[in-house]
């Protein structure tokens, strides 16, 4: 695949309508979102900052993981968000919890509640609540990387639809690549990575779930599961 890309075939949007309630809320929420950023290397360039406030938010997981297994279920999640002083009707939660719990295991991990805190800034609406909201949680940067994280997909989504395209993905790769050939790869397969459910589209749900696997918040998870293996074994 050669660094002119026209040929990608664009993804069915015009016909296509939000599946839930949370996911129409999410694209209204994008599409009224302007980006500062110039180029894909400005967002890599952050990986490691937003690593790090990502680990940060594991004291908070821990917190209301009360039962130490690990996952949050979903009284759990209610108390998390009742402590957190975040007013969402009992039908948005049941949507927060299944839409983030991509495994459908009755519970959500880590690298799950990470992007359910940012979902839950995203929506928002009040800039006073997302200042409250960051006072709670008690880190004050993470208010920069969510931010950061809007940012990045509003970046990515050229016609402001609340969706990433492939040809908005080959555009965002080749507006900082410019010239190589192996552009369109990248782009190709940075945009398989992001699209889950394999529509052809990428909502700020999926595309925070590729985040976290790209910064190395699934990897770090697996090596924990693996570590704590292998010591059963030897016990």
């Amino acid at each position: 695949m050669g660094g002119s890309l026209g040929v990608v075939a664009e993804s069915p949007k015009r016909g296509y309508f939000p599946e839930t309630k949370l996911e129409t809320k999410m694209v209204e929420a994008m599409q009224n979102r302007a980006s500062p950023m110039k180029s894909f290397n400005t967002i890599i360039l952050k990986f490691p900052k937003i690593d790090q406030s990502f680990r940060k938010c594991k004291a908070i997981f821990e917190q209301f993981d009360v039962d130490k297994n690990e996952v949050i279920d979903h009284s759990e999640l209610k108390h998390c968000l009742r402590k957190l002083e975040v007013i969402f009707s009992e039908e948005e939660i049941d949507d927060f919890f299944k839409s983030c719990d991509i495994n459908e295991n009755m519970g959500i991990k880590f690298n799950e509640f990470i992007v359910l805190l940012c979902l839950v800034y995203l929506l928002q609406e009040d800039p006073s609540k997302k200042t409250q909201l960051k006072s709670r949680m008690g880190l004050p940067n993470l208010e920069a990387t969510f931010e950061t994280l809007v940012d990045a997909f509003a970046f990515l989504d050229k016609n402001k639809d609340g969706y990433v395209s492939k040809t908005e993905m080959v555009q965002a790769i080749n507006e900082t690549t410019t010239g190589e050939r192996s552009s369109g790869r990248i782009a190709m397969k940075r945009f398989e990575e992001m699209d889950w459910d394999r529509n052809g589209m990428v909502n700020f749900k999926e595309f925070l779930f590729a985040f976290t696997r790209w910064v190395g918040i699934d990897e770090a998870e697996d090596e924990d599961e693996v570590d704590e293996g292998e010591g059963e074994g030897e016990a």
